[in-house]
């Protein structure tokens, strides 16, 4: 199980890589419902925290996933 510590930098690992090689996926990253918790004073613990990153991490996957495949000659 990893700790707050190392999920905080596994978001800001995941989140850059989205930002720098898949700009597209940005404004998805703003709408997501982990980012705008319905509470006024949310606990950030653990397990906000996975369930942050588990919802980038199928964002990214899905999206990689889900692209047409690259002519080799391109």
């Amino acid at each position: 199980m990893k700790t707050e510590k190392e999920l905080d930098a596994a978001i800001v690992q995941i989140t850059m890589k989205i930002k720098d090689q898949y700009p597209e996926l940005s404004k998805y990253i703003i709408e997501m419902p982990e980012t705008i918790p319905n509470v006024e004073s949310p606990e950030i613990n653990r397990k906000a925290l996975q369930d942050y990153y588990d919802s980038l991490d199928f964002l990214l996957k899905d999206y990689i996933k889900n692209q047409p495949a690259k002519n080799k000659n391109e």
